[in-house]
């Protein structure tokens, strides 16, 4: 049976914890409120902005088209843009991601630009070619960091070195659900949905001008809302593990403490008796 010593040590080691884990909670419920309406806000210019894309794509000529749109053909390499915090403490956030990584096959070669150290890490854990990395950051992410990444994206994409553009990251459904999945981003293609979009509008100046530079910004706000997303899955995985912490935390300080009371009263009990066989035998 451990000494009292021993459960007192246990017990203060507890409640530091439990503090430390709390504050972690409380940090990221305050974060969380911030990230959560700035993702929930932009999603539906982002999705506008995508129905728009791709029903002017349908307008234009054949000949017309823009690059983001065409498939290099004989390229079987890929561009994967792997998304991740820089720290941990997030549950099974992380791990999740890397088993989406690890999963991730291709016929050819693939080039991995990451953004967070936690995806750096675990692609060079992996062997794999990282071209870039980018912190991911402990605050809301900038719309600066985009400009970077569609830089290499252009590099590699227009200089046709690869066939496709895809991004891992992690979708935020609610603070309870948060999914990795990876997403193509180039070429641009039409879905079932968007075939049957007839948008009868008037463009100045027309639609084979606009295309270039909306796909540019839609390509930019498909990032950003990637990064938005993961910024707030992180804040939400991070309070509900924290959460969980804190209340396994207060279970073992309080088995703890029954269990020091029941040794306490113990070494009471042999003391009394001790002092009555001490009277007995005199």
């Amino acid at each position: 049976m451990a000494t009292l010593l021993i459960l007192k040590r246990r017990i203060k080691t507890a409640k530091n914890i439990s503090k430390t884990t709390k504050a972690f909670q409380m940090i990221a419920a305050s974060r969380l409120k911030k990230a959560q309406s700035a993702a929930t806000l932009s999603k539906p210019y982002v999705e506008k902005l995508d129905y728009l894309s791709k029903g002017l794509v349908r307008k234009i000529d054949a000949h017309s088209q823009h690059a983001y749109m065409n498939t290099p053909v004989g390229i079987n390499s890929k561009l994967l843009i792997v998304v991740s915090p820089d720290k941990g403490l997030s549950g099974g956030l992380v791990t999740n991601l890397m088993r989406e990584l690890i999963h991730f096959t291709s016929s050819g070669k693939i080039y991995y630009p990451t953004i967070g150290k936690k995806a750096e890490t675990a692609v060079s854990s992996l062997n794999k070619e990282i071209i870039a990395s980018f912190p991911f950051g402990n605050s809301l992410p900038s719309f600066n960091v985009i400009y970077p990444l569609t830089k290499i994206i252009n590099e590699y994409f227009l200089g046709k070195k690869i066939s496709e553009v895809k991004i891992l990251s992690t979708k935020f459904t609610s603070v309870f659900i948060q999914i990795p999945q990876i997403s193509t981003l180039l070429p641009v293609k039409l879905d079932d949905e968007s075939k049957n979009i007839n948008l009868v509008t008037l463009f100045e100046p027309n639609a084979d001008e606009l295309i270039p530079d909306l796909l540019q910004h839609y390509l930019e706000m498909v990032l950003y809302q990637s990064l938005l997303e993961s910024y707030a899955s992180e804040q939400a995985a991070r309070m509900i593990a924290m959460k969980n912490a804190t209340d396994n935390a207060l279970d073992i300080i309080l088995q703890l403490q029954l269990e020091y009371n029941k040794t306490r009263q113990e070494k009471i009990t042999n003391e009394l008796l001790d002092i009555g066989g001490g009277f007995q035998t005199t």
